[in-house]
């Protein structure tokens, strides 16, 4: 009964207020949005340059979807109180993770997730950047996959959600933001390997957009 309340406040949060506000003051274009579907335990892997890049990300799938999507986030900055936190788990769909070091094994709430099926959005750069700069992807990711070799990943590209929300920045700034989805990518047991293919993945979908300098 818990979880299906949680639910029904999660589905009002993305169709009532999350997707109309960036459908009306942002507005954004995604690319190959088939590729972008709930397939049993599964990792999305973006870049990020804006607390906006989980909403939006979430916003993609399909309401009846959202209930196995979670998104990996920083403990620290979505759990400060014990009201954020509920409402980051149980609405937003957050996966707090200890930045500080003081939990032994700071992924196991992702690999829980993952043997719940979820889908599990996770930001491979750690923090956020400068507005629309990727900063080096980390090997976070790849303790993940050596733990469970079978997962996918899911590739994807935003840009312009940096501008519209830049870091310190409180109000929304209207900027059309583009996404790209890309292809999926497999674990073939080399951890500079990955990090490569998905650096190399996210260069062609930034590519494939053809941004423009003044965007």
């Amino acid at each position: 009964m818990k979880h299906k309340f949680h639910n029904i406040l999660r589905w009002a949060f993305y169709g009532v207020i999350v997707r109309p506000i960036l459908l009306i003051i942002l507005g954004f274009n995604a690319r190959h949005m088939e590729r972008l579907k709930p397939r049993g335990a599964h990792l999305i892997a973006a870049n990020h340059n804006s607390h906006l890049d989980a909403m939006v990300l979430m916003s993609l799938f399909k309401l009846s979807d959202l209930p196995k999507v979670k998104v990996v986030a920083a403990k620290d900055y979505f759990c400060r109180t014990p009201l954020m936190t509920w409402f980051s788990v149980n609405v937003i769909g957050v996966i707090p993770i200890d930045r500080g070091g003081e939990t032994e094994n700071p992924i196991q709430p992702m690999m829980d997730a993952l043997d719940q099926d979820c889908t599990v959005i996770i930001f491979p750069e750690g923090s956020r950047g400068d507005p629309e700069q990727q900063s080096p992807l980390k090997y976070g990711i790849t303790k993940v996959l050596e733990a469970k070799p079978d997962i996918q990943i899911t590739p994807v590209y935003m840009y312009g959600l940096g501008k519209a929300l830049p870091r310190g920045e409180a109000l929304l700034v209207p900027f059309v933001c583009e996404i790209n989805i890309g292809e999926p990518v497999n674990w073939e047991g080399d951890r500079t390997k990955l990090i490569e293919t998905l650096q190399n993945t996210f260069d062609a979908l930034k590519s494939e957009m053809e941004v423009k300098p003044w965007q």
